[in-house]
């Protein structure tokens, strides 16, 4: 047999110095997954070696800067690096020495001032603080923490307008960008402020309700390096570095004694999911074709929706696009299985996630009186909402009543209470009812709505 054809790559490198985390979600680790997951190839100069886990640092071993500069020097004499970022320098004489390399950098360099882990644990010694300023000069952009800034620059980040200051006080050092993190600011949103000479923009997103953040500023600073590895524009490499961080941030690892630790490849298996998700959507929608569910179709159309397993938004929903009308001969689905597709549906089920987030399934289906008593049978408790409850408060648009409906039926459940496998809509004027079958797991909810028709055809026998 002959020898196969090489079929190499070619993707950015990135170096990362800082230290590493043995407990894996944070520093040296934590970027190399982080820039492995955005399309780089990461490389390293490790600092330090932390004894570290999801409760806090238990011990820190610095590295002695000749070991430090023997790291720099391999990788950079031997790779064509893209992109540079710190994290853990902990020393003065790390910092000046990194920034002595800095200097000759011809690529972006993103300088995480990483001063305190997510634990309280400091990871910096305070003449350190002061060999900054110098480094910061040199990064095309520099990712404090509200807490970072406040240290680097002596004004009080406890608000939007502390953010902008800072930044601008952190770009009078020579950096191009400051991005000012909002994680540490109190608040129902979580502002992260970008400043540069042209513009100043924050971003605002709702905060998760966990403390499963170890790692995260490792994770933003990594993406925004291999993003303008990619030659990305300032604005767009940080506002995609955003978007990751907060679904890894939900989606985080439940993992260790302490609060857990940030997702870093949360984008990669959302991704590697569609095509599995959008087969598993075809396989349902073929079997109501084959079984005929023609009794449970509603006058609007029955979809079938499937989430990615970390769904956001209706473009990672895949439906039937046109939904599944009835015939006289059966049932039909206008068009294809893709993502996006849906609107009504999907955006119910992505509503229904911020509750439940493993809930990944949903078909509507016609609700009449017979539709009800049939849903006796199911092997799970049945729940609705009423339309005409909604306050006037929320908008009467489909999204927010679907968001309104699925707080109202799953925000109150206790964590150990049996969720719906049917949603009940009776509907209002205009608004067709409906019967909305959720679940976790496609079979069991096409299950469902199989045994229902079975329990309406055979009552319509007897």
């Amino acid at each position: 047999m002959s020898t196969r054809r090489p079929a190499p790559t070619e993707r950015p490198v990135v170096l990362t110095v800082a230290g590493s985390d043995s407990g894996g979600g944070a520093g040296i680790q934590a970027d190399l997954k982080t820039i492995e997951a955005c399309g780089g190839f990461g490389t390293s100069a490790v600092t330090a070696v932390t004894a570290q886990n999801t409760t806090g640092v238990h011990g820190t071993h610095v590295l002695p800067v000749e070991e430090v500069e023997a790291q720099l020097d391999a990788v950079l004499s031997d790779f064509d690096v893209a992109a540079v970022k710190t994290g853990m320098l902990a020393t003065a004489e790390i910092v000046e020495t990194v920034t002595t390399y800095a200097s000759d950098l011809d690529c972006p360099l993103v300088v995480d001032p990483v001063m305190v882990a997510a634990s309280g644990d400091r990871l910096l010694d305070s003449e350190a603080e002061d060999a900054y300023e110098a480094l910061v000069g040199e990064a095309t952009l520099v990712t404090p923490n509200a807490d970072e800034a406040a240290v680097l620059t002596d004004v009080d980040v406890e608000d939007e307008a502390g953010a902008r200051l800072a930044g601008q006080r952190l770009l009078t050092w020579g950096a191009e960008g400051a991005l000012v993190k909002g994680g540490h600011i109190p608040g129902e949103e979580v502002l992260d402020t970008l400043v540069t000479a042209d513009y100043i923009e924050t971003a605002r997103h709702p905060r998760v309700d966990t403390e499963a953040t170890h790692g995260s500023g490792c994770t933003l600073s990594a993406a925004a390096a291999t993003h303008l590895a990619h030659d990305e524009p300032l604005r767009e490499a940080v506002g995609e570095s955003i978007d990751l961080l907060e679904r890894a941030v939900r989606y985080h690892h439940d993992i260790g004694r302490g609060p857990g630790a940030v997702h870093h490849l949360v984008d990669v298996r959302n991704e590697a999911a569609r095509h599995p998700t959008a087969e598993r959507v075809q396989d349902v929608v073929d079997w109501f074709v084959d079984r005929d569910v023609r009794p449970l179709v509603p006058e609007v159309g029955m979809n079938v929706v499937g989430a990615t397993p970390y769904a956001e938004t209706t473009d990672e929903v895949a439906a039937v696009e046109g939904r599944i009308t009835r015939t006289l001969s059966g049932i039909h689905p206008n068009r294809g299985v893709r993502f996006g597709a849906s609107s009504h549906v999907a955006r119910f089920l992505l509503a229904t996630r911020e509750y439940a987030p493993d809930l990944r399934w949903a078909v509507n289906c016609r609700f009449t009186d017979e539709v009800e008593a049939a849903l006796e049978t199911l092997d799970g408790p049945v729940a609705e909402y009423d339309r005409g409850a909604q306050p006037e408060d929320v908008a009467e648009v489909e999204e927010s009543t679907m968001q309104w409906g699925a707080r109202q039926v799953f925000g109150s459940l206790d964590a150990d209470e049996e969720r719906p496998v049917v949603v009940l809509d009776r509907g209002a004027h205009g608004k067709e009812p409906i019967a909305k079958f959720v679940g976790h797991d496609a079979r069991a909810v096409a299950e469902r709505v199989v045994s229902v028709v079975e329990t309406l055809e055979s009552e319509s026998e007897g």
